[in-house]
């Protein structure tokens, strides 16, 4: 497993298999409800800047499990977000540009959707550059992983050809431990159609076609816990975007994506409903990135997507000051996590409980000095940082996790 929080645990190691293209037109129909991951930064706010360099020879970093690490993504405190790493499996020393320019491709094609794109500030990425000795991964039908790469990725994986599968040990080693969550993404030097997640590690094909587009869904397994919505899928319901019970039972009980019941799709294709996939289950409607490659999270999965990284990341930052008794007259600040976007948290003040308001723009700090307290008069100032998000339909799970208040004693 991952360091730090991990992803949800794998159901069914059935359940991870992609089908065949041979199957798949231009839809791509993926299987299973199995959690993975990836992210990326914004273009134009990459940071490609290095680690301090290991000087050890290839080998060595080999032998203990260890190489080069590149930051791409520096969002904040890694305690405070959620770090993806990407590693390489296959690629030898002349090809780390081969993946360099695949690992980009990846992270870039998953802040190209939403909700990852507006949220793209809650995660950092990391890229490990790990050097195999031999170009490519294991593909051929008898299995079994190739010796000399070091992540010892393979097709095959169970006896089905596109599952493709890591040694989660082996790979959770090269990526070192974090501060905070991580989630590791393993890519095989390798242009077949595969991939998998759901355990501590998922995996792509770097060089496939469309491995951006595959990205996009098992980040939905990954981050959100979603399940796959295609026809062909498990019959398992136990995934906020899966259900055994139409519309008017949702409303009746409120259960599920009750919340969400009439309101427009984000794809423009008719509204939040119950749909009736082949399998028996419902899915929120009638087509969405969980169902064909390509396409848009539902708003109930983004709904999830955006819950499961509040679980994990806080809405602000350390204050400055730290919170408790201060003296003076200082500026006290906040530092909410930043979206992406015009619209960005919000932030309100009050003194002893009443409204005041801050001259700041984006409303981060207070200056205590033009409260004119009177001498020897001690007030509480408090910062309430919330993300309003319409998103989000839930406001019992916005008042919990996705509001976050720091309060500091003024001394007149």
């Amino acid at each position: 497993m991952t360091s730090g929080n991990p992803g949800p645990v794998m159901r069914s190691a059935a359940a991870l298999v992609l089908l065949t293209a041979a199957v798949l037109p231009a839809a791509l129909e993926l299987a299973s409800p199995a959690p993975s991951t990836v992210i990326g930064p914004p273009i134009g706010q990459v940071t490609d800047r290095a680690a301090p360099p290991d000087r050890s020879h290839p080998a060595d970093l080999r032998a203990r499990g260890a190489a080069p690490t590149v930051d791409l993504k520096l969002s904040g405190d890694p305690a405070n977000r959620i770090t993806l790493v990407l590693l390489g499996d296959g690629y030898t020393d002349i090809q780390q540009s081969l993946f360099r320019d695949q690992a980009d491709r990846a992270w870039r094609a998953l802040l190209d959707i939403e909700p990852f794109r507006t949220y793209q500030g809650f995660f950092n990425i990391r890229r490990v550059d790990v050097v195999s000795s031999a170009s490519g991964i294991a593909e051929s039908e008898p299995g079994g992983n190739n010796p000399t790469t070091p992540l010892g990725m393979h097709f095959w994986c169970e006896g089905t050809a596109r599952l493709l599968c890591a040694d989660e040990d082996a790979t959770a080693r090269y990526a070192g431990a974090g501060d905070g969550p991580q989630y590791l993404i393993a890519l095989a030097n390798s242009t077949e159609y595969g991939g998998a997640g759901g355990t501590g590690v998922t995996t792509l094909a770097g060089g496939s076609p469309d491995a951006g587009r595959i990205i996009q869904h098992e980040i939905g397994h990954t981050i959100g816990d979603l399940g796959d919505e295609y026809d062909s899928a498990p019959t398992d319901s136990d995934y906020p975007n899966l259900a055994t019970v139409d519309a008017d039972e949702m409303l009746r009980t409120r259960t599920k994506w009750w919340r969400w019941i009439g309101a427009a799709s984000p794809d423009g294709a008719g509204t939040v409903g119950a749909y009736r996939s082949g399998n028996g289950l419902y899915r929120p409607t009638a087509d969405s990135v969980m169902r064909t490659l390509g396409g848009t999270y539902n708003l109930p999965s983004r709904e999830a997507i955006i819950e499961q990284i509040y679980r994990r990341v806080r809405p602000m930052d350390a204050p400055d000051p730290a919170a408790g008794a201060v003296t003076g007259r200082p500026r006290l600040s906040v530092h909410p996590v930043a979206l992406s976007g015009q619209r960005q948290l919000q932030v309100d003040w009050t003194v002893d409980g009443r409204p005041v308001e801050s001259t700041a723009l984006d409303h981060s700090w207070l200056d205590t000095g033009a409260l004119g307290l009177a001498p020897g008069r001690k007030v509480t100032v408090t910062a309430t940082v919330r993300d309003t998000t319409d998103w989000v339909r839930d406001e019992a799970f916005r008042a919990q996790y996705m509001t976050r208040s720091v309060s500091w004693t003024v001394a007149g």
